[in-house]
């Protein structure tokens, strides 16, 4: 996240009101979302269009364009950060959850997880770490199962192989 990104996203949480950043961050999400799209890319750094034009085809992207989030898109054109947008988002995302003090992270396992045992976790994470949390299950080939709340920091895991080994060095101890 460069500091250009955190200066933006401090003007923004210093002026806006919790419900208005949740809108801006939803309008920089969808057009970070775009922003891998190679014609995307090719519109916004075309020389053949104004500021006023790439601004315009900006606001088309998003759904629900209010004069606020109008204004902080024509200045990011006029700036030259229109590269910006993915950080700006994540900034953003980042900063409503301190705000709300809500967070989503991952529960990544090799399996699909229970969506009441999912709910299990929430709350025992919530409770331990005194934060609201909001996981999602995320099928991968870990071997075991991990937490990752990344806005905290948090990671926390179970690895099959460790177990195993923990278990061989407990029961060899025993003999």
């Amino acid at each position: 996240m460069s500091d250009i990104s955190k200066r933006y996203v401090k003007a923004l949480v210093s002026t806006l009101s919790t419900n208005e950043l949740e809108e801006i961050q939803g309008a920089m999400g969808e057009l970070a979302a775009a922003t891998h799209d190679i014609k995307f890319r090719n519109i916004i750094h075309s020389p053949d269009l104004s500021k006023e034009e790439k601004s315009n085809f900006l606001l088309s992207l998003i759904e629900k364009p209010n004069d606020k989030i109008a204004n902080f898109i024509k200045l990011l054109v006029q700036n030259g950060r229109v590269d910006e947008l993915p950080h700006i988002a994540k900034a953003l995302k980042s900063e409503l959850a301190k705000i709300k003090d809500e967070y989503e992270g991952e529960l990544i396992s090799n399996f699909e997880v229970d969506a009441s045992q999912v709910k299990d976790i929430e709350s025992a994470v919530s409770k331990k770490l005194g934060k609201n949390i909001k996981l999602s299950n995320v099928v991968s080939d870990y071997p075991g199962v991990k937490v990752e709340i990344d806005d905290l920091g948090v990671e926390v895991g179970l690895s099959t192989a460790r177990l195993q080994s923990q278990l061989v060095e407990h029961i060899l101890k025993a003999l």
